[in-house]
């Protein structure tokens, strides 16, 4: 599940809203073990996901570093080289 949450500090362009709620709902899944909750667990699972989110947001805000932001397309071309390395049969 929380294979598809990827690192979204320091890259141009910056992380959009979506990309941080949707690591916040891989997040919120894993640590509940609801893929998709019941409806008497809707509710609480909605909140975390808003809070989880909120929470990340600010802390992407406030991170400062002196690198230079990654190339998401570099970065994606790594993870592919990296896994075609992995699983070569």
């Amino acid at each position: 599940m929380c294979r598809n949450i990827r690192t979204l500090y320091n890259f141009d362009p910056p992380a959009s809203d979506e990309e941080v709620q949707a690591a916040a709902i891989q997040f919120v899944r894993k640590i509940s073990g609801f893929n998709k909750p019941s409806r008497s667990n809707v509710e609480p699972f909605e909140r975390a996901v808003a809070e989880v989110t909120a929470t990340s947001m600010r802390l992407l805000h406030e991170l400062n570093t002196a690198a230079p932001p990654k190339n998401r397309e570099v970065e994606r071309a790594k993870a592919r080289a990296r896994a075609a390395q992995r699983f070569a049969a």
